[in-house]
């Protein structure tokens, strides 16, 4: 078996204040390669776009010379191999053999730990050669472009990436033979797989309809604007002509709380999360004023200016204006009149305070419009309604409209880019946007403007049902949740019911925010009294979870880490005991499994199942959110493609077994749904 090294050296585009490295944008090339087969004894470089290129480089005979050593070799290994796969395939190379990363190795070892995990800081961290000072980055800084730094120093640079990757890949491997990293092999071979399907993904892009997204633009952009006059309307009924800044946390604060701190420092060293309920109270009336609402009048000594001229002794003014002190700039005089401003609501606990009054975060404004909505304060429930979708609008219009906009190539495709080595459970992370983080369900309208690249196509999504649900099912083998899943029962309904009958009426699709929290840690705390049941009768309910959730908490007290069915594994530093019989960190312990086994394990699996069903088909895999698969279909596969997913389907048990040796005893669900783009589409029978 042999296996090389490789790495490559690239140039760089700056468009729209944003880093490309990417082969994809115009204009970057791919500068030098730089390989180490095993049976060889040293590093040797080959260039194919440098400014020192002279008579004696023979660029084909260095293209044959590279992919010569690729058709031999069986395991390539690079350090975010990724990179060094999407330029060797868009430069023309061939190469389908496996892959080993040494950054995606070297997460997997930290076990859900936060490390560096940028090749200089691994090979510190292994007592590797390093590079005492990098030299490219100062010719970065000067503007140098790749392909501009002198040859010598870039080769030498290049062979020493590639020498400290062999390094890193040697003590890697030592550690893959001890008892304590050893059953973490099968975790680092399919992750590997996976880094080559989604570099796959990554190369065939998703087409994107440039005038849906200008539209969708538009619709956010004018609702924005409605947004804003109307919240401005509602702050002035509020707060009188006090001037108020919503984007600032500190005014928000205000609006919320009728209240305006005195002094921010005194008030920073006399609370702290954990100060009794009654303290808090006692401390918010000593550091805090009432606000009224205000009327506004001109000021009279700077004429409503805020500022005036003050003249010398000889009667001339001096050059600059001076600031005036009766209305401290603004212009204004604002007298207080009877009313108290604001909405008048009170925070619930220390845990609130925060350095100017109290926190305005998106959790604290979804449980003030959770609490008004369940006391009748209608006039709270709108403006907050209003202010948190303006936030939403404001995320997406940056995150997804500029972020497709910025990252369109000139081939008219977005190329998604998935990421394995950035959350703690090793489920998917993207960049450039990170599509991640889109709402679930089928309502977003940014969806509409990713369409099929073939005319007549279709875009299809595989999606899993309650996978993190039926996952915690078995992995608690909570008899309860496993009969549920096992006979279709609608938990999301139930849900619904038990919020109804405790008072507060919701619908199925509102409680499905409420159905699956408590797995992760959500309680009560902060819930209406209505919600708060709900999450109490889920721990009465589901008793076989709530016995493993302890048995989690008592492994990692005992053991320090948690293992699951696929091997994968996670450390926890310094958990303790607390008074309740809790233990720290216990919504990492309790989540961390569950999202991993279904999302960083199962998914990422069914990946490469349907990625490899589909070789030799048109159609391909362009994207993957959440528990789902999104597939780009050609016209004349659509049948073809359908029956990959049944198959996939009707083999994900046994498909599980062959790969993590695990008998899973719940039944899993992936369903597809079809049409003209990915969000207009309709569930295939």
């Amino acid at each position: 078996m042999r296996i090389t090294i490789l790495d490559v050296e690239n140039t760089v585009t700056t468009k729209n204040n944003k880093l490309h490295l990417d082969p994809f944008e115009r204009g970057n090339t791919l500068v030098m390669v730089g390989v180490h087969p095993l049976d060889t004894q040293n590093t040797s470089t080959y260039i194919f776009d440098h400014s020192d290129i002279t008579k004696d480089d023979d660029l084909i005979s260095n293209r044959f010379a590279v992919q010569n050593i690729l058709d031999k070799t069986d395991i390539l290994v690079g350090h975010n191999i990724s990179h060094d796969l999407i330029w060797l395939w868009e430069s023309g190379f061939k190469y389908t053999g496996k892959v080993f990363d040494t950054m995606l190795c070297e997460y997997i070892f930290n076990r859900g730990l936060p490390s560096s995990l940028g090749l200089g800081a691994v090979a510190i961290k292994y007592n590797c050669n390093v590079l005492k000072q990098d030299t490219l980055k100062e010719y970065f800084k000067k503007g140098y472009s790749t392909r501009d730094i002198p040859r010598a120093e870039l080769e030498l640079y290049l062979r020493h990436d590639v020498e400290s990757t062999l390094e890193v890949y040697n003590k890697q491997q030592a550690r893959l033979s001890t008892p304590e990293d050893s059953g973490l092999r099968n975790t680092i071979e399919i992750t590997n797989e996976v880094a080559v399907v989604l570099t796959r993904m990554y190369q065939s892009g998703f087409k994107i309809n440039i005038e849906a997204l200008k539209n969708v633009k538009t619709e956010f952009v004018s609702e924005k604007n409605e947004l804003e006059n109307k919240l401005n309307s509602f702050t002035k009924e509020l707060m009188g002509d006090t001037p108020i800044n919503l984007s600032s946390p500190e005014q928000l604060s205000w609006v919320l709380f009728s209240r305006k701190l005195i002094n921010k420092k005194a008030w920073a060293e006399c609370v702290n999360p954990y100060t009794p309920l009654p303290v808090f109270k006692s401390l918010i009336r000593s550091n805090f004023k009432t606000l009224y609402k205000t009327k506004a009048t001109k000021c009279i000594p700077c004429v409503g200016k805020g500022s005036f001229y003050k003249k010398k002794k000889d009667g001339n003014p001096f050059k600059n204006r001076t600031k005036c002190s009766t209305c401290i700039g603004s212009g204004f005089i604002y007298t207080p009149l009877s009313k108290i401003a604001g909405l008048k609501f009170t925070p619930p606990s220390a845990k609130w305070a925060s350095a100017n009054g109290f926190g305005t975060s998106k959790g604290n404004l979804e449980i003030l419009q959770r609490f008004a909505s369940s006391k009748g304060m209608d006039e709270a429930k709108v403006f907050l309604g209003q202010l948190t979708r303006l936030s939403a609008i404001n995320s997406y219009l940056s995150n997804f409209v500029e972020g497709i906009a910025n990252y369109i190539k000139p081939d008219g495709l977005l190329h998604v880019r998935l990421n394995q080595h950035i959350t703690a459970t090793g489920r998917f992370s993207g960049s450039n946007p990170n599509m991640q983080n889109m709402p679930r369900g089928s309502t977003f309208p940014v969806k509409k403007v990713f369409v099929s690249r073939f005319d007549g196509g279709k875009i299809l999504e595989a999606d899993f049902a309650q996978l993190e649900f039926r996952v915690a099912a078995y992995l608690s083998q909570d008899p309860v949740a496993i009969k549920e899943v096992t006979e279709g029962f609608d938990v999301h309904n139930y849900t619904a019911k038990v919020i109804t009958d405790a008072g507060q009426p919701t619908t199925r699709q509102v409680a499905k925010m409420h159905t699956f929290a408590p797995l992760y840690g959500a309680t009560g705390y902060g819930r209406t009294i209505a919600e708060a049941t709900y999450y109490e009768h889920f721990k009465n309910k589901y008793k076989g979870i709530a016995k493993w959730h302890k048995k989690l908490a008592s492994q990692v007290t005992g053991k320090g880490f948690i293992r699951i069915p696929s091997g994968r594994e996670f450390k926890f530093l310094n958990v303790k005991r607390k008074r309740d019989g809790t233990v720290t960190n216990f919504t990492q312990i309790k989540n961390y499994p569950v999202q991993s086994f279904a999302t960083a394990d199962i998914v990422p699996l069914v990946l490469v199942e349907i990625y490899n069903k589909l070789d030799g088909l048109n159609s391909c895999v362009v994207n993957s959110v959440h528990d789902s698969i999104v597939i780009d279909v050609h016209p004349e596969e659509k049948g073809e493609v359908l029956n990959i997913i049944s198959k996939v389907q009707n083999n994900l048990i046994p498909l599980l077994k062959s790969k993590y040796h695990v008998e899973v005893n719940v039944p899993l669900l992936l369903e597809a749904k079809i049409g003209t783009n990915w969000l207009e589409q309709k569930e295939v029978a």
